[in-house]
């Protein structure tokens, strides 16, 4: 058995406003990894596996995700982020994101600068996304109109079209990619109603203030993603003092998952080059 094993499992935190779910495993410099909107830890398993014998490797699910509880009054997910990492005494950690994660990680660079070392995004520039591409905005449309419509079905098709992005068709996704998408999707909207109050509260200024993150930042884009995701990342990086790009060919909106190896060796490379603590 790996090392590792013996703290491999899921594991709660009791907030004041019920508890967040995470995957904890492996020792030594804290990795933390953060999931898309909708999805859960699980979309993170192969960087689990591939980083937990060398990192303490930390997955949470997002409040209103996977195993965490649904939020009953306001909050914001950069301080449910930092309460848990005081509570494991994991600061500061490499705060690693896909979308709405990579939002959360910039976020808490901002509102929580010690407790971040360095922050890796994909697909996203800060937690206040932009849309100007037609195609980005066909979909999100559609989805919409979906889930107002209690048509789960095409909710759930949009995600995998969002896998696919703008240059492929759905078909092109690996199969097994979007049978995890759709199931973490399925399980996240499960847990909600068409109508519920969405208590999320927005850091202000994200933009603006994305000039002070003073800790390294990198994008690992998907080279295949609509056109809006990697502009983004490519505008947080070139506005933080200390920021570059990356791509993973053949991979969009989720190339942690499409290409784990390829993500993982730009992963692992940006790693080894950080200052050592």
């Amino acid at each position: 058995m790996p090392a590792f094993a013996e703290r491999s499992e899921m594991h709660s935190f009791t907030t004041s406003d019920g508890s967040l779910a995470y995957h904890d495993a492996g020792q030594g410099q804290p990795l933390v990894l953060l999931h898309a909107g909708f999805f859960d830890h699980e979309m993170w398993d192969d960087q689990t596996r591939a980083f937990a014998p060398h990192y303490r490797v930390v997955a949470p699910d997002a409040r209103g995700h996977g195993a965490s509880s649904n939020a009953t009054r306001p909050f914001r997910p950069a301080d449910d982020l930092a309460a848990l990492l005081r509570h494991l005494d994991a600061g500061p950690a490499v705060l690693v994101g896909v979308s709405m994660g990579g939002g959360t990680a910039v976020d808490t660079a901002l509102e929580h600068p010690e407790l971040v070392r360095a922050v890796v995004v994909s697909g996203v520039g800060t937690s206040e996304p932009y849309f100007e591409d037609a195609w980005s905005l066909e979909v999100l449309g559609e989805q919409n109109d979906a889930l107002a419509a209690g048509d789960i079905e095409g909710w759930l098709n949009g995600h995998v079209r969002f896998a696919a992005g703008p240059h492929r068709s759905p078909g092109d996704v690996d199969a097994y990619v979007a049978n995890c998408l759709r199931a973490m999707a399925s399980r996240t909207i499960s847990k909600h109603m068409v109508g519920e109050p969405d208590h999320r509260v927005p850091v202000p200024q994200t933009w603006r203030r994305a000039a002070s993150i003073d800790v390294p930042v990198l994008a690992i884009n998907g080279a295949l993603d609509v056109s809006d995701h990697i502009a983004m990342a490519e505008r947080l990086v070139h506005t933080v003092p200390n920021g570059r790009a990356v791509s993973v060919e053949n991979a969009a909106h989720f190339p942690n998952m499409e290409d784990p190896a390829g993500f993982n060796v730009l992963l692992a490379e940006f790693l080894e080059a950080l200052p050592h603590h």
